[in-house]
């Protein structure tokens, strides 16, 4: 069973009901590999039979280990990306901004721990 982690891993930009408090930077779960005839193959049958490319797993994993130990709880635009290294290797990366959200607080409403504004009221 793949270990849990406890961050929010999103390939939007910004995520309905968070408010982003603090940017922690990029992160990213880089690996190169030489290409192999026999794996590429099974990768492709697991994407039509469907099935989890373990590989790109791993990468997430990475990337939200390295969120985690900036203290982040969320990576934000999430994505992979993959190059060809001279015919034979491929580069695959999964990257993100790394941040600290919050639940966002509904209009009117103050966020715990804070005092609502003072209403001033001048010459009566």
């Amino acid at each position: 069973m793949p270990q849990q982690f406890p961050i929010l891993l999103s390939t939007m930009n910004d995520v309905p009901g968070y408010q982003v408090v603090r940017v922690m930077g990029e992160v990213f779960g880089p690996t190169v590999r030489s290409r192999n005839a026999f794996s590429n193959m099974g990768a492709g049958f697991k994407a039509i039979a469907g099935g989890e490319l373990k590989g790109l797993t791993k990468l997430l994993q990475e990337s939200r280990q390295e969120a985690l130990a900036r203290g982040a709880n969320a990576v934000l635009a999430m994505r992979f990306d993959c190059n060809e290294l001279g015919g034979t290797a491929s580069e695959i990366a999964a990257y993100g901004t790394a941040v600290c959200v919050v639940p966002a607080t509904p209009a009117g409403q103050q966020p715990p721990g804070m005092a609502a504004p003072q209403q001033q009221t001048y010459g009566s």
